[in-house]
């Protein structure tokens, strides 16, 4: 089923504050579960991956771009599968998974700038700082390399 489609083209932002601690909200679409994530997204039609990260930044943490400083972007996307029961089911059956740009920003303002609820369509029901070496425990099994990944790539940033 899955062998003809591709992947969907995605940006994430590990957004850190000043002591090292990485931004994760629970998503609202997924409520008695346990698993958070960063804020991630897919990228429309003629943006640039940064424009993305940014923007998904806004809508999902209410963050300006004037909150954040961009410090790194991975230097090679990261892919993940979704499990086979879900590729029918989200983004319109288009996709078997997404190809994801990550960027590592940290957040320039107070925690009081986040507001998870700013966005028409928010995406998490709650959020928390968490240390970095639990992001992959946090996050649904397939997804999980993503974030070791990420973590691999950042951490000395971070």
């Amino acid at each position: 089923m899955t062998g003809n489609l591709g992947y969907r083209p995605c940006v994430g932002v590990m957004l850190v504050n000043a002591q090292g601690q990485v931004f994760v909200g629970q998503r609202l679409d997924n409520p008695g579960s346990d698993a958070w994530q960063m804020p991630q997204g897919g990228i429309d039609k003629g943006e640039e991956p940064e424009a993305a990260a940014l923007r998904e930044l806004r809508e999902e943490t209410g963050l300006a771009p004037d909150h954040v400083s961009i410090i790194a972007r991975m230097d090679e996307p990261v892919r993940y599968d979704l499990p086979e029961d879900l590729v029918g089911r989200i983004w319109g059956g288009k996709y078997r998974g997404q190809e994801q740009e990550w960027f590592l920003a940290r957040l320039t303002a107070g925690d009081d700038a986040i507001d998870i609820d700013a966005d028409d369509t928010p995406e998490f029901s709650c959020w928390k700082w968490a240390d970095p070496e639990t992001l992959p425990e946090l996050i649904v099994p397939f997804k999980r390399h993503v974030y070791r990944q990420v973590l691999e790539a950042f951490r000395e940033l971070v």
